[in-house]
């Protein structure tokens, strides 16, 4: 649960998931980065992946790298609240770290793509979903240039799924332009805060309206 202090009532808010999606690009790493910097209510969870390592990653820290037979164990013995091919590799929440992070009443952050935002909204989880767009196709693939993390046949097959990843942008709850990441930022944090305070989400404000009706 998270609290507000709203006058001289602690508003309890029941803990939901935040799931950040976009076209690879859009900077929904880095927006994730610098909210879990600013609030401290919310944590990320970390996917497990069949991915190679990239260089500077750190297991359980980045990802929790899995070779592909423990990956399907886990899937067998239904340990994850979703999971998903992308780019030809799997990826997948455990669904134990999601519960361990409500226990110690934080919000989950989750940077996933479609896939996994509907499994996770067929979950018996709270779900917000935010997607992230680039402000344009031609700034989208500057900064997969800038970042420089793909081989040309990577490069091209990320743009080949951009009109696919952007198509899915109705089912999410709300929709945001990272033009600028300063701004951006703020109106993820401006919407985290809003569901917060979402009525259906407050656990003592029943207690707290029959004090003006005693």
């Amino acid at each position: 649960m998270v609290q507000t202090q709203v006058l001289s009532l602690v508003i309890k808010s029941n803990n939901f998931c935040i799931v950040l999606s976009s076209p690879s690009g859009a900077g929904k790493t880095t927006i994730s980065k610098m909210l879990l910097k600013e609030d401290k209510s919310i944590s990320l969870s970390i996917s497990c992946t069949t991915r190679p390592k990239r260089k500077g990653e750190i297991s359980k820290k980045d990802y929790i790298f899995l070779s592909d037979t423990e990956f399907n164990k886990a899937v067998n013995q239904n340990k994850f609240i979703e999971h998903a091919k992308v780019f030809g590799y799997r990826y997948g929440t455990l669904r134990q770290t999601v519960n361990n992070f409500f226990k110690k009443n934080k919000d989950v952050l989750f940077d996933i793509d479609w896939q996994g935002y509907q499994q996770l909204k067929q979950s018996n989880k709270e779900v917000v979903g935010i997607f992230i767009l680039p402000p344009s196709k031609k700034e989208l693939i500057n900064r997969l240039k800038i970042r420089d993390r793909d081989t040309k046949d990577e490069m091209k097959k990320r743009m080949s799924l951009v009109q696919d990843e952007i198509s899915h942008f109705p089912e999410y709850d709300y929709v945001v332009i990272n033009k600028n990441l300063k701004k951006c930022v703020d109106q993820v944090k401006n919407i985290i805060n809003s569901e917060r305070l979402r009525r259906s989400r407050l656990i003592n404000l029943t207690n707290f309206i029959g004090n003006f009706q005693s």
